[in-house]
């Protein structure tokens, strides 16, 4: 990575305005020159979305003391993609951060999270990226104590970072002299179990709104995030975009004589 002025892509799925993008700017401006391009709307849950079949603009912001700054009417991912290929022409960042989230991407929520499928899109393209994430939805959440850590992760990747990787990166919610540290680590085996609320519009026709509760299943694996979670650690979990099942990759091997 360039040791001298980083060029930083920041991205997220909470919208250009989001207080957690903003807390992660401050952060990154530190380090050297930084490109934002964010969503014009909340984009929670969207994963690896990206658009097709409609329109895709963006819109050239107040830059806010940065290298430049843009709204896109797509998806985290979609910010990714056009920043490469249209705004930066073919230059690449030394890194791509994303966040920060409001809620937790630890465990299978990364899976549907739009921040960590933005900080994947920049590994696919060779970028080395972060996604951070808070524990705490709420939108006067204090920022503080995951802008220290973001301060002192980035400042690791740029400095000690080697080859290409993605992290990603969960802070608890609680104040930073009562985070323990860094633990890492990987990711935990757990799965949301979805119910459907029926409702009824005005007209009288059904709707459903999801519900459900979080279902972890490694609650006392001390090598998780969950675990480095629930006992006042920040997480931190290398990701790729390999999803090969290689022990079943093995055994199936064998269906074939």
């Amino acid at each position: 990575m360039s040791k001298t002025s980083p060029l930083i892509l920041i991205t997220n799925d909470d919208g250009f305005y989001a207080p957690g993008i903003q807390a992660l700017t401050e952060v990154a401006k530190e380090f050297g020159r930084v490109l934002k391009i964010a969503p014009d709307k909340p984009q929670s849950g969207m994963g690896h979305a990206i658009t097709i079949n409609n329109t895709l603009r963006i819109e050239k912001m107040p830059n806010q003391d940065l290298m430049g700054a843009y709204q896109c009417t797509g998806t985290p991912v979609d910010c990714v993609k056009i920043a490469l290929d249209v705004i930066l022409e073919g230059e690449k960042p030394d890194l791509i951060i994303s966040g920060i989230n409001h809620g937790s991407n630890a465990s299978i929520n990364v899976i549907y999270s739009g921040t960590m499928s933005a900080a994947m899109e920049g590994y696919i393209e060779g970028v080395p990226s972060i996604g951070f994430s808070l524990l705490d939805h709420a939108q006067e959440a204090d920022f503080s104590a995951a802008q220290s850590y973001a301060r002192q992760i980035i400042k690791m990747a740029l400095e000690k970072g080697e080859g290409n990787f993605c992290l990603n990166v969960n802070v608890p919610k609680l104040p930073e002299e009562m985070i323990r540290g860094i633990k890492f680590c990987r990711q935990a085996h757990a799965k949301w179990v979805e119910e459907f609320d029926k409702r009824q519009d005005p007209s009288g026709k059904d709707y459903y709104w999801l519900t459900g509760h979080f279902a972890p299943f490694e609650e006392h694996q001390e090598d998780t995030d969950l675990f480095a979670l629930r006992n006042g650690y920040v997480s931190i979990v290398p990701v790729s975009y390999d999803l090969t099942n290689y022990t079943t990759l093995e055994q199936i091997s064998a269906w074939i004589d």
